[in-house]
């Protein structure tokens, strides 16, 4: 299984520069996990854009439509004591920001005793740190 962080989902909804990877390693998971707040996340990203004016009303709507297919068939790590007791650890212990904390302890909870079985998928180079930190394997 590989946990998607939000910064990796985005590109496969629109045209960034890790597009193409990005692409190339959702062809291969056959099993992906996210945590409850991914979708709020992906939404907050892609909205940006399109008050920039780098993205049109029509490539936002295909974007959000990619990204209820993306979740529809991911995992999802309900929010729970666990998930904020470890992002409470996470904020002590890493340079995190609190949304970062929470996705990492989603990860670190659904890895259990074994985080480097589990395949963290990320394009924030502070949360991959964080994440190899806590044991976790980095891809992206």
């Amino acid at each position: 299984m590989r946990f998607w962080d939000s910064s990796a989902i985005v590109p496969l909804l629109i045209e960034e520069v890790a597009s193409a990877e990005i692409a190339r390693l959702f062809g291969e998971d056959l099993e992906r996990a996210v945590w409850w707040g991914t979708e709020t996340e992906c939404l907050s990203a892609l909205t940006r854009r399109e008050r920039e004016s780098a993205l049109s009303q029509s490539d936002l709507a295909a974007a959000e439509t990619g990204l209820a297919a993306f979740l529809n068939g991911s995992f999802e790590i309900q929010p729970s004591l666990e998930v904020r007791r470890i992002a409470r650890r996470l904020l002590m212990t890493h340079p995190l920001r609190a949304a970062d904390s929470l996705q990492l302890a989603a990860a670190l909870q659904l890895a259990g005793s074994e985080p480097g079985a589990l395949v963290f998928i990320s394009l924030d180079e502070r949360l991959k740190l964080s994440a190899r930190r806590e044991g976790l394997r980095i891809v992206a």
